[in-house]
């Protein structure tokens, strides 16, 4: 049997909501009513339990379209129980009370009792918190939630567009949080518009008591022929039985909308995370029970206050013990691993060998290692490795880590051939959160530097993650930071980890592919070490080197004729010029590649050249510093357009002055990128912003 439903289970709803409809023209007999009612109490509970144990708000996403359907539900019994109160075919008063059914009767005779005043009077009050406060509170949030979340989309597609890059995330698993950023945002819009039926449910609700008790009045009056008092007291009774029919689901209903905004961004359920915060602050529970004991001495009842000051104290000296115990059992780890790893003596030969990357960390980020303790360091740097191996076509060496407890319990430094290449600080229990310019309004929290780009940051604890992000904040973990700051420094000194052993590796995996070109070019025309001088050229200005048959090709052809790393270099890039373009250009709306770039003007071109000195040896430039400064400013002064317009500066210039030029502007405008006009491809559209003019000095007389 349940098989059967569970095959159909797609037919479930519409049929509910057609038999809903069917309800408003046809006459419900009151026992069928009161299986309604009790079933509409029990679909309220079962929501709000499902927002108060669910994890993320996502995962009941139905919850909109259910608060719908649960407003109508309630709506139609409204419709029904009003049929037969104003319907009663009773010969008497007393009779008249069971005609909608034993729920309606029991609710109105348990909450009036004998006193229709006082039920009138309770009615009143459960039907003005949920209108004035629940609802209306509801309301609010929901339009507040909505309008920052999505203010805040930009910001977390560019966090996991980052995140892709630095090959923290794979393509599928970036296009599943594209998806659930959106599906974020059409949650929250649709809570917008959800609650103002919530909204609209308590005034109908109202409005319904009103009409069920002057038409009852009526009826029974004018029709019935009772006496006013037992006009009054029969339909009063029975309006306030079905109102908290209604009411009160409709009561527990808005505690749950309110609930499942309220607490966007949290990953844990309520049960959870209320305790946890609570207790969070041992000091604050401790002022408060200090408080509690003060005001047992006055006329106040001593024994609750001091009961309630006790269970706080308790609770906080709990907390503080607990968090000591924990700390010090994460530094006694983090000491007894150190030692460990000190004492054991390495061999002599193995202190001759030296690791390619390596990342010492404090004693405070071992956990960002550790496994067992949720730590996914190792997995991001393996990530990063198979992405760079896609974007650059190097194949990464691996990254040794390892803790050293002379460094600072939250920093770390990255070591390229044992030497020092850039340190960091990161803290593993707190997030980052980047403003990047579109956040609505500061957060508290420990000011910082984003090691990779040199950024304001604000580290925050976890249960600001929520606010931060409906701010605008871009909020990352320490894990992805350090790794983006390692993908960075990969990318930018990738030239140093091609050495002979890697060409040799390249050229091994070559041969499986095209094996006639390497068994002709290599070594009798292009040289290993010459290739690799090339490699480590293209890999200084970020240019993939993964097109390893082009680039073998290209110097098959041109080797002959030159020697010069630099040149042969620029026949290479020629060759690679539709990966060149494509690295550089953007897609504007029409979906058409646009280059957006400054150029140099053929006096200045001259004004370099003739700097140049080309020799057997190779090419050397000889520009004075002066001149140089002077260019570079020249360059910076003309890309002030481009800077305005969120583009990367990148100046095109002639092939023979191309690698030059870049040579002077390296140092003086950071991360700048010179192309040829020989590198850009035909369907490349090039938009210069800006020209580059640069005045030869006046000789002295």
């Amino acid at each position: 049997m349940l098989d059967r439903i569970g095959h159909h289970k797609h037919l479930i709803v519409p049929l509910a909501i057609l038999l809903l409809l069917a309800v408003l023209v046809v006459p419900l007999p009151p026992a069928i009513l009161d299986v309604l009612i009790a079933a509409n109490i029990a679909l309220a509970a079962v929501i709000l339990l499902t927002t108060v144990y669910m994890d993320r708000p996502l995962e009941f996403s139905v919850f909109p379209a259910l608060l719908l359907g649960a407003t109508l539900f309630r709506l139609v019994l409204n419709v029904a129980s009003t049929r037969l109160i104003l319907n009663a075919d009773a010969p008497s008063p007393e009779s008249a009370m069971y005609m909608a059914g034993n729920v309606i009767e029991s609710f109105g005779t348990f909450v009036a009792g004998t006193s229709v005043i006082v039920g009138i009077i309770i009615f009143s009050i459960i039907v003005i918190v949920q209108f004035v406060v629940i609802t209306k509170g509801a309301t609010r949030m929901s339009e507040v939630a909505a309008r920052f979340t999505l203010d805040a989309m930009p910001g977390k597609q560019m966090a996991i567009d980052a995140d892709l890059s630095a090959g923290i995330l794979e393509e599928q698993e970036a296009r599943d949080r594209r998806q659930e950023v959106t599906r974020e945002a059409d949650f929250y819009g649709a809570m917008d518009g959800a609650s103002k039926f919530v909204r609209g449910d308590a005034i109908a609700g109202l409005i319904i008591t009103l009409v069920n008790i002057l038409g009852g009045i009526a009826i029974g009056m004018a029709i019935k022929g009772w006496t006013f008092t037992e006009t009054v007291s029969v339909f009063t009774k029975l309006t306030i039985g079905d109102g908290l029919a209604s009411q009160i689901p409709a009561f527990i209903v808005a505690i749950a909308a309110g609930l499942i905004v309220a607490r966007a961004g949290e990953k844990q359920t309520i049960g959870d995370e209320i305790p946890r915060q609570l207790a969070s602050q041992p000091l604050a529970l401790y002022l408060v029970s200090i408080f509690l004991v003060i005001l047992a001495f006055t006329p106040l009842p001593t024994l609750p206050l001091l009961f309630a000051a006790g269970g706080l104290a308790f609770i906080a000296w709990s907390r503080t013990r607990m968090d000591e115990r924990n700390e010090a059992m994460e530094e006694t780890e983090a000491r007894s691993a150190a030692a460990q790893e000190s004492a054991e003596e390495p061999a002599v030969e193995e202190l001759l060998s030296m690791d390619a990357l390596e990342i010492e960390i404090g004693y405070g980020l071992v956990q960002l290692v550790d496994t067992s303790r949720g730590g996914d360091l190792l997995d991001r740097i393996g990530a990063i490795r198979r992405q760079l191996a896609v974007e650059l076509g190097l194949v990464v060496p691996p990254v040794r880590i390892r803790d050293n407890v002379q460094l600072d319990a939250s920093t770390y430094r990255v070591k390229l051939r044992g030497e020092i290449i850039s340190t960091g600080v990161v803290h593993p229990n707190l997030l980052m959160a980047m403003a990047a310019g579109m956040a609505a309004e500061p957060i508290e929290g420990i000011a910082g530097r984003e090691p990779a780009f040199d950024l304001d940051v604000v580290w925050i604890e976890d249960a600001q993650r929520g606010r931060a992000d409906m701010l605008g904040y871009t909020v990352v973990d320490a894990a992805s930071v350090l790794a983006t700051h390692l993908a960075e420094l990969i990318r930018s000194h990738a030239s140093e980890l091609v050495t002979r052993e890697e060409v040799g590796r390249l050229i091994e995996q070559l041969k499986s592919t095209s094996p006639k070109l390497v068994e002709e070019a290599i070594p009798a025309i292009v040289k290993p070490g010459e290739l690799q001088k090339v490699l480590q050229n293209l890999l200084i200005e970020r240019v993939p080197i993964r097109d390893l048959e082009s680039i073998i090709e290209t110097l098959a052809d041109w080797s002959p004729h030159s020697k010069d790393p630099a040149v042969l270099t620029e026949y290479v890039r020629n060759s690679l010029r539709r990966t060149i373009s494509h690295q550089h250009a953007i897609v504007d709306e029409h979906g058409a590649f646009k280059l957006h770039c400054v150029t140099l003007d053929p006096d200045t071109e001259q004004l370099v050249n003739s700097h140049i000195e080309r020799t057997p040896a190779g090419t050397t430039l000889s520009m004075p510093p002066d001149r140089a400064a002077r260019l570079a400013a020249s360059v910076s002064a003309a890309a002030e357009p481009l800077v305005r317009a969120g583009h990367r500066i990148i100046v095109l210039a002639s092939p023979n002055v191309r690698s030059q030029v870049r040579s002077v502007l390296e140092t003086h405008v950071p991360g700048v990128i010179v192309l040829a006009y020989n590198e850009i491809e035909r369907d490349i559209d090039v938009e210069s912003l800006g020209l580059v003019h640069l005045e030869a000095e006046p000789v002295a007389a």
